[in-house]
């Protein structure tokens, strides 16, 4: 009680560093929040490997089933659980913690793979497009 005291609207309004000191506690909050999921998400993608996304997508299905079924004919409080929901979601997507870990050498599941694997692309496109030229420059001076 002494903590909701502390942080209620009125004392927060009045004490700027009480506001401050809320938004950094929401913050470290978030930020040990997205690690936790982060590192359990990364587990599940080891063990699941490519099917990863199925997992998520029914952990999110049942999830949010769940949810609706405990507050059936109650929307107002179905809101606040389901962008929770929402949020972890979209928190350990493609672009999450998970994509990122284990980033191997050339051409490796990471991401600095996949831009290396872009890069060669890139490369031998380029190669590619100089020789298209370089045949036309001849067939022209001809």
């Amino acid at each position: 009680s002494n903590l909701s005291q502390y942080f209620s609207p009125a004392s927060v309004a009045n004490s700027p560093a009480r506001a401050l000191l809320l938004v950094v506690i929401v913050l470290l909050a978030y930020w040990l929040l997205s690690l936790t999921l982060g590192f359990v998400f990364n587990v599940l993608h080891v063990v699941f490997g490519r099917c990863f996304w199925v997992v998520r997508v029914v952990l999110f299905s049942m999830s949010c089933m769940y949810i609706l079924h405990k507050y059936e004919g109650e929307p107002e409080n179905t809101v606040l659980p389901l962008c929770f929901v929402v949020a972890v979601y979209f928190m350990t997507g493609p672009m999450g913690f998970h994509s990122c870990a284990g980033a191997a050498g050339p051409g490796g599941p990471g991401l600095e793979g996949k831009l290396e694997q872009l890069e060669n692309q890139v490369r031998v496109l380029n190669i590619r497009l100089s020789r298209v030229l370089e045949t036309l420059d001849r067939a022209k001076d001809k």
